[in-house]
């Protein structure tokens, strides 16, 4: 296999392509904007969807949408979202009820 030089998280984004990510939903935020601008360009090539959410949360609601269907799916966001994947799941469990 060839060498290619990445950043890292262009690296990060294509080891999520190469591990079966095929939906990607995301919301472009420092310090991660590489990572939803590569998947917009690579995932199209593998036959997979890219999402730009108008938000962290909204992107992870997406996402886990996108998994209940059996899609691996993937989201990126900046250090505070833990915080949106405790709402987007809360507000899954509720819709359970």
């Amino acid at each position: 296999m060839a060498r290619k030089f990445m950043k890292g998280c262009e690296a990060i984004a294509e080891a999520a392509v190469r591990s079966g990510c095929r939906f990607f939903a995301g919301y472009p935020i420092t310090p991660q904007n590489e990572i939803p601008e590569y998947m917009a360009r690579r995932l199209p090539e593998v036959g997979g969807s890219f999402v730009q959410g108008e938000s962290e949360v909204a992107s992870i609601n997406m996402v886990y949408g996108a998994s209940g269907t059996g899609t691996a799916a993937s989201p990126s966001g900046d250090s505070a979202e833990p915080q949106a994947v405790g709402e987007g799941s809360a507000t899954a469990a509720e819709g359970t009820e």
